[in-house]
């Protein structure tokens, strides 16, 4: 278990702390959860920074990473949809989006092809990230509507991304 996966694990320890303290509701309680959203969404990047650059990289890692980044960002979005800030439709394209994603790149594995993570991939993550962080502020209710909505956007536009530039992966004259 070296430094970049005890960050990965500590990000998925932070998840059940996030939630409980926005189940608590108490005095200031978002700005609370809000700060360890920041500081486990900031574990995503130093943990990778730290693989790299030390040669630390995993098999653990690569499988845990990006399911640790999932599971912070859905835990996010299930409290927002609970909650109603955010429409149940949003999150399920978040998550229709990431099953079909995992799809492919797990059929591009059988056939001996690694699909690396996308520039849109990013962007979607980072934005994802910011707007959840903005919707833990007090903000009026049209700022929930623009974040979910670029959260929308950007997901479907990498999704589609990841299968235009990977359309050979699927032989699609079966079907």
């Amino acid at each position: 278990m070296n430094t970049a996966n005890k960050l990965t694990m500590l990000r998925i320890l932070m998840i059940p702390v996030f939630l409980v303290v926005l189940y608590l509701d108490f005095p200031y309680s978002r700005y609370v959860a809000l700060a360890v959203f920041i500081v486990a969404s900031a574990t995503d990047f130093v943990d990778g920074h730290i693989a790299r650059s030390r040669g630390l990289i995993t098999d653990f890692g690569k499988f845990m990473d990006p399911l640790a980044d999932k599971m912070l960002v859905m835990a996010a979005m299930l409290w927002f949809v609970e909650v109603g800030r955010m429409p149940a439709w949003a999150l399920l394209i978040v998550v229709v989006r990431e099953f079909a994603v995992s799809g492919l790149r797990l059929i591009a594995v059988d056939n001996g092809r690694v699909i690396a993570a996308a520039w849109s991939g990013k962007v979607k993550t980072a934005s994802t990230m910011v707007g959840i962080c903005l919707m833990l502020l007090p903000v009026p209710h049209m700022v929930d509507v623009i974040v979910t909505a670029v959260i929308v956007i950007t997901t479907v536009y990498s999704g589609v991304e990841y299968f235009v530039k990977n359309k050979d992966v699927i032989d699609w004259s079966h079907m």
